[in-house]
């Protein structure tokens, strides 16, 4: 668990899984990735992501606004996807539901998370990737002080070719010394 001044970024419950399938079935949140899934893809993503937590103490954390309890969307860092440049790599991600954009819980959420892997993990580089399309995550991504690993750009393998989001761009910061 990590928790900041308005957030609290905590294992996944069952009772979240209604909240990320609702998310995730959103058009607008899906844009950059992907169709919309189906409540069992909720569920198998919510176990995913608390199978990573059991094995290596992380994950894409369930958010959780401090002062209401309200579900606001996830951030962390778990392995990166297999068959890509970062895989198994400490890879740090979010996404905040439509409702609660531009209120900076994405950064205040990744600039703990960061702070935690430092910390308690010692990962000397922290990845990240998008599509070219989502200027507000690389925009984020830029603000963290992360960089462009333009060599490491691919064409993610899960994803259609064709398909405008099979593009990614590749994004990392070092610890600071």
């Amino acid at each position: 668990m990590i928790d900041t001044e308005r957030l609290i970024l905590r294992a996944w419950r069952d009772t979240d899984v209604a909240h990320h399938h609702a998310l995730c079935a959103d058009a607008s949140f899906m844009r950059y990735l992907g169709a919309p899934i189906s409540l069992a893809a909720s569920v198998a993503a919510v176990a995913r992501q608390n199978a990573h937590l059991a094995a290596t103490g992380t994950c894409f954390w369930a958010i959780e606004h401090r002062a209401t309890g309200r579900f606001v969307g996830y951030c962390g860092i778990k392995p990166g996807p297999d068959d890509t440049p970062i895989a198994g790599l400490p890879e740090i991600g979010w996404g905040i539901a439509p409702g609660d954009q531009r209120q900076g819980y994405a950064a205040e959420a990744a600039a703990a998370c960061l702070a935690d892997g430092w910390v308690r993990y010692g990962w000397p580089v922290i990845h990240a990737i998008t599509v070219p399309a989502n200027r507000a995550s690389r925009g984020l991504m830029e603000r963290l002080g992360m960089h462009r690993g333009v060599a490491g750009d691919f064409d993610h393998p899960a994803i259609a070719e064709g398909d405008g989001l099979r593009r990614h761009l590749t994004y990392m910061i070092a610890r600071p010394r």
